[in-house]
């Protein structure tokens, strides 16, 4: 296997909150990768303190300042869903991403089983063009502080209002 085939994800952090993820190597090309993508982030959002809140990450293809080589882009925390520092709707009218996670801390999940207790969860939605033929992408993960994944559903075809995380990052992307 080529280097270039394979996807890198590294976390990066501020004061100690979580801020976001450097992409190297090359994007995902499916729905499938997309949710192995997923399935590392929210791996890392059961660390205890370093998300504090559930965040909208926003998928950026631009390169940060002095990149490693093979830096394809980053996964930045646009905001918190709630309160005074929430991602304002609109924010990405001018440039959609081609992807937006949202990552919940164990603190904000509600673990599908009770022995999963202190789990973490997210989504990823791709957002498509119904009109034309191309369906909205997700998928949806839960996983333990010890990297077992607890939960996993991808799905194409999705309907963004049937779920409250999709119906949140559809909002995000339609304002």
């Amino acid at each position: 296997m080529n280097d270039n085939d394979r996807i890198g994800l590294a976390a990066f952090h501020s004061a100690g909150a979580l801020r976001g993820f450097v992409v190297s190597g090359r994007w995902p090309a499916s729905t499938r990768e997309w949710t192995q993508l997923l399935a590392m982030t929210v791996r890392v959002a059961t660390l205890p303190g370093l998300l504090a809140t559930s965040t909208v990450f926003g998928v950026r293809e631009e390169l940060p300042e002095d990149p490693e080589p093979g830096t394809v882009g980053l996964l930045i925390a646009e905001g918190p869903v709630l309160g005074a520092e929430a991602v304002a709707p609109g924010l990405f009218a001018e440039h959609q991403p081609p992807a937006l996670i949202m990552l919940h801390p164990p603190s904000e999940t509600t673990p599908s089983l009770p022995e999963n207790a202190g789990a973490a969860s997210g989504c990823v939605l791709l957002p498509g063009l119904p009109h034309l033929g191309l369906d909205h992408r997700a998928a949806w993960v839960e996983a333990e502080a010890d990297g077992t994944v607890t939960s996993l559903v991808s799905r194409v075809g999705v309907d963004p209002n049937r779920d409250p995380d999709t119906a949140i990052l559809a909002m995000l992307l339609a304002a």
